[in-house]
């Protein structure tokens, strides 16, 4: 796997009682940390072909400095990334608030896959690779059948909000 740094272009301070600016850092090292060991919910957001928007919880990891997250291929989410890749990802981590606004494509490399998936393993999660998707003996309910498909967020622009010390909001853009 190529190294996909994820690094933020510029960064807005959106603070209105005087907080400096979030780094980037803060928001990313507790997605490396946290992602493979606490039990995050993450909620992915996408638009429906009629432009209705839908919300759904997936198991995200965030590898190689990239967040991932897995599909089956019927449901509601994959169905409206295939036609539109556009999505916000939104979790509550260990003292920020995130919201991730950009793109997700499904992967299928193998040297991805197995990363991911032994990425996943290390978390608790006894994922596989299995052709071009993931399978595990279980997975979420709303998951639908395995294989399930893997998929990489490219963001955009991202949104933090500390709820802990040192307090702040900040909006980081990216450049892809």
């Amino acid at each position: 796997m190529t190294d996909t740094r994820t690094e933020p272009i510029s960064t807005t301070n959106l603070d209105q009682y005087g907080s400096a600016e979030l780094p980037w850092s803060r928001a990313r090292d507790v997605l490396a940390t946290d992602s493979a060991s606490a039990d995050l919910t993450f909620f992915i957001g996408t638009v429906r072909p009629d432009g209705r928007p839908h919300s759904a919880g997936v198991g995200a990891i965030w590898v190689a400095d990239a967040l991932y997250f897995v599909s089956g291929p019927g449901t509601r989410r994959a169905r409206n990334l295939a036609g539109n890749p556009a999505c916000t990802v939104s979790v509550r981590l260990r003292g920020v608030d995130l919201v991730l606004e950009g793109e997700a494509h499904r992967v299928t490399n193998s040297g991805t896959l197995e990363q991911v998936a032994a990425a996943y393993r290390t978390a608790g999660w006894p994922a596989s690779v299995e052709g071009d998707g993931l399978t595990a003996p279980f997975t979420a309910p709303s998951a639908g059948p395995p294989p399930w498909h893997l998929y990489r967020l490219t963001p955009h622009t991202a949104f933090g909000v500390a709820t802990a010390e040192p307090h702040g909001a900040t909006r980081w853009d990216f450049v892809h």
